[in-house]
């Protein structure tokens, strides 16, 4: 579980300068528009359909890249959590085996209208996980 935090922390990371590139073009998008709105009554056409011209460009440009970036980010992000995925679906597997377990409901995907806290081996299971991958036990330290 702990190999999960550091992955994101990574991912994070990874897409750091497109969203700095992007947050920067939106400024650039804002200021062009800014500047549009109060020089359009005093300048001349031409040069307000040059500035206009202008802007969509950047907005176009913004949107393919904002656009790219996501493609970029949620191809990288199955490319790391499908692994950890398949890891952690057959860890539960064997998990539920050894302790007689039937059925295991994720309450994030599946609305529960009560379960008693006797059956949440969410913390039991990280705890048995993390001890059988000390590696990535060491990473970070879960939340309590």
């Amino acid at each position: 579980m702990r190999v999960i935090r550091k992955r994101v922390e990574e991912e994070i990371g990874e897409f750091q300068p497109r969203q700095t590139e992007l947050q920067s073009l939106q400024q650039k998008i804002q200021a062009l528009t800014d500047d549009i709105q109060k020089t359009a009554a005093v300048a001349d056409p031409k040069t307000l359909q040059t500035k206009q011209d202008q802007l969509d460009q950047m907005k176009k440009d913004f949107q393919r890249k904002g656009e790219d970036a996501q493609v970029a980010y949620d191809r990288r992000r199955k490319e790391i959590f499908t692994p950890l995925q398949d890891d952690i679906g057959k860890a539960l597997e064997v998990y539920a085996k050894a302790h007689n377990i039937n059925v295991i409901i994720d309450g994030s995907q599946v609305p529960l209208v009560y379960a008693a806290d006797a059956l949440d081996i969410t913390r039991a299971f990280i705890n048995d996980f993390n001890s059988k991958n000390p590696a990535t036990a060491a990473v970070t330290t879960p939340p309590q």
